[in-house]
């Protein structure tokens, strides 16, 4: 299955459990229940758009419409990629912050009674579905390895970690009834969906981190080392007498910059020679070359590489 295929359906999956989630809160009088679908409802809308990006990057689009999209986006799609991640990460934490500053604001009030029947029912059907979806991805991202999709199972893990503990607190909620610990039964419903949101709020946060970093284009340490390495040894096999590297990863591509300092005086070299020395170093860089922006460049003034 394509990264695509994976998208769409885990879209579909997700707006299904969304508005199930959301129609179910409403008749238990379940806010923990209905949090869930509401962020359900984000995370599918973010997936959508994350669909849209990948299409974009990958270039599943007709001839027509994709000549006139590189036409504005001449410099690539890759920097949609963390928007998006970011984003998705910042609105999932943000909707977690306002559903815990909502449960506490419920507990103080006294808690709210519910239909614990029906939410353990929700919670039960909902959990085998995204234990399902998170798996499947899972598996299917082994051979893909897309950024996207790896989101999407972190979103699926997550919301079967809501689910469980949702489930959990329900059955707990129904097993009290009728006995010396029912005056707690009010209280489950909002401490649980407090409990959830302390642990999920801080989940999205090495996505939002990873994102900013690709955002400003910061350069990371491994990925420097590497091209730092290879220019080193091309120096010294033609007898350069120094490079500049400049280099950045923006969410699945990588935007390398190489210039190289030749010596003044030496003797002219064919286009074709310059061209084998390009293609000895985009070998030696290696990676997904659709996914890889290599500029390489020879000067003997040092001001055109700094």
């Amino acid at each position: 299955m394509t990264e695509q295929g994976v998208l769409k359906l885990s879209i579909a999956m997700t707006f299904a459990v969304a508005f199930t989630g959301i129609a179910f809160g409403l008749a238990s009088g379940s806010a923990s229940i209905i949090f869930d679908g509401i962020y359900s409802l984000t995370d599918a809308s973010m997936t959508s758009v994350a669909l849209l990006v990948s299409t974009l990057i990958t270039a599943r689009l007709s001839e027509r419409r994709q000549a006139r999209l590189v036409a504005r986006f001449t410099m690539g799609f890759w920097h949609l990629e963390p928007m998006v991640l970011g984003l998705n990460g910042v609105l999932l934490s943000g909707a977690a912050i306002y559903a815990l500053v909502t449960a506490v604001g419920s507990l103080l009030a006294g808690g709210r009674q519910l239909d614990f029947g029906q939410a353990s029912i929700y919670a039960a059907v909902v959990l085998v579905v995204a234990i399902t979806m998170a798996l499947h991805n899972h598996q299917a991202n082994r051979r893909i390895g897309s950024s996207f999709v790896a989101l999407d199972v972190n979103g699926w893990t997550m919301s079967a970690a809501l689910t469980g503990a949702l489930l959990l607190g329900f059955v707990f909620g129904w097993t009290i009834q009728g006995s010396s610990l029912e005056w707690m039964s009010p209280y489950v419903d909002p401490g649980i969906l407090a409990l959830v949101c302390l642990v999920v709020i801080p989940l999205p946060i090495p996505v939002i981190r990873q994102s900013l970093a690709d955002i400003l284009l910061i350069t990371p340490p491994d990925m420097m080392a590497q091209v730092d390495g290879i220019a080193r040894d091309i120096c010294a096999r033609h007898g350069f007498l120094g490079h500049r590297a400049y280099v950045a990863r923006v969410g699945r591509g990588r935007q390398i910059e190489l210039y190289f300092i030749v010596p003044t005086g030496w003797p002219p070299k064919r286009l074709e020679e310059w061209d084998a020395i390009r293609d000895e170093i985009g070998e030696a860089v290696g990676g997904d070359i659709d996914n890889r922006w290599l500029t390489i460049a020879f000067t003997t003034d040092p001001e055109w590489a700094d």
